[in-house]
């Protein structure tokens, strides 16, 4: 959400931030609806003391046998209650139409984010590993024969429907052994803390991370009212909601490994093969809640996490920085990782890493104290994959596919597999 007083002090620097998302400014018609908000608000009070001012003559007037007096201080007493109910009311609603604009706008980019209209104007930053060159042509995960026998796309869809699976199987101790993977190399060397979070959540929670209103379709409500979360960035941001933090205790680092829900509104037709865009999947998320002045570097060092769970997979990829056309609703600024999948022969998102401001902690009322007795101060809130587990596990088994259909999987996961080190090429874990 975005700060009423710096758009007062500033409507040109918040129009040209709008103008670089290719979006329209808004500045006057915020000004316009804050200044008949205030007005009003300054008028009731001013109809308050004239009321007040009358309420005290009133009994003098009457004293003293003014009945003239009396009638025409008590009339203005009653004139000025209606009129300042209904100055209340006015700004009242007036406030509430200010606050769903501000709640709807996005968030604005940083200078450096380059201005673009989507992700074919994205910015490569950074590119580590060399994508095997295979003496024959690489399947995907779903064709490869190894991973086959863990698929099971049909009885998912009489479960569910499309865009679900059962993994069993080899495929499954695979999936379990990434997410296991991920999660001890944050905690014990990235400096993470782990949580596990509820993945129902009330509306202040998706208002909070910027879900709601704008993006309510894009996930899951149910009938009792509770949303099913789109990943686990909302219920550790939302750990913060309505405090205040002791600087001490910044920097927050939060790890969590969820199942995550999304409609994928919008993406009909695409991806539709496979387990690459699915309804329900597993994400290991970070979070970070920081000082002002932390938040860009922390940025940089979520990045660095992500990154090294992929090398330390001996997994290929690049790091781009999105353009203004292609970012999220909440980011000032996004790095994206795109995993190398042979046998779609191009590289594919796999994490998201974002900081977002003060946008979220703006919404959920989210602040720190630099020492004891100093006024509050709103923190900086940061998001990142680390990794998506099921788009993990399609890289590694593309990755490692072989000739005769087996799968070599990382010496990383060996010790979670209990030694293990390859799929065969009928499914068996050996």
């Amino acid at each position: 959400m975005h700060d009423i007083r710096a758009i007062r002090e500033a409507p040109e620097t918040f129009d040209a931030g709008l103008a670089r998302l290719g979006a329209e400014p808004r500045s006057a018609e915020i000004l316009a609806l804050d200044g008949s908000r205030r007005a009003k608000i300054a008028a009731a009070e001013a109809a308050q003391a004239e009321r007040n001012a009358a309420s005290k003559q009133v009994g003098a007037a009457k004293a003293r046998g003014d009945e003239a007096e009396f009638e025409r201080l008590r009339a203005l007493v009653s004139e000025k209650k209606d009129e300042i109910s209904r100055l209340e009311e006015e700004a009242k609603a007036e406030d509430a139409r200010l606050n769903e604009l501000l709640m709807g706008l996005p968030n604005l980019p940083l200078e450096s984010v380059p201005v673009g209209r989507d992700e074919t104007e994205n910015v490569e930053i950074r590119r580590w590993g060399t994508p095997r060159a295979f003496a024959f042509k690489p399947l995907e995960h779903f064709e490869i024969p190894g991973a086959k026998p863990g698929f099971d796309f049909e009885a998912a869809g009489r479960l569910s429907g499309s865009r679900f699976v059962v993994l069993k199987g080899a495929m499954i101790r695979v999936h379990r052994a990434l997410a296991q993977f991920m999660l001890d190399l944050h905690v014990e060397e990235h400096g993470l803390v782990e949580h596990w979070t509820p993945v129902l959540v009330r509306d202040e929670a998706m208002l909070g991370t910027g879900q709601l209103p704008k993006f309510a379709e894009d996930s899951y409500q149910t009938t009792t009212g509770w949303w099913l979360i789109p990943t686990s960035e909302v219920t550790m941001t939302n750990l913060a909601a309505g405090r205040i933090l002791e600087a001490k205790d910044l920097p927050m680092r939060m790890t969590a490994h969820t199942q995550c829900f999304r409609s994928e509104a919008g993406s009909a037709g695409k991806d539709t093969s496979g387990m690459l865009r699915q309804h329900q999947f597993e994400k290991v998320e970070m979070v970070s809640i920081t000082r002002p002045e932390e938040s860009l570097a922390e940025h940089d060092r979520m990045t660095a996490c992500a990154q090294n769970v992929l090398e330390r997979l001996g997994l290929p990829y690049r790091t781009i920085v999105l353009c203004t056309g292609d970012m999220g609703f909440s980011a000032r600024r996004t790095h994206d990782l795109e995993v190398w999948l042979p046998g779609q022969d191009t590289y594919r998102e796999i994490s998201s890493v974002s900081v977002c401001g003060d946008f979220q902690a703006r919404r959920m009322n989210a602040r720190f104290r630099r020492e004891e007795g100093a006024r509050p101060e709103f923190v900086h809130t940061l998001n990142g994959s680390g990794l998506a587990v099921g788009r993990c596990l399609i890289a590694v088994l593309e990755n490692g596919q072989e000739e005769d259909g087996s799968i070599t999987l990382p010496e990383a996961l060996h010790p979670y597999l209990r030694g293990r080190t390859r799929v065969t090429a009928e499914g068996e874990l050996v």
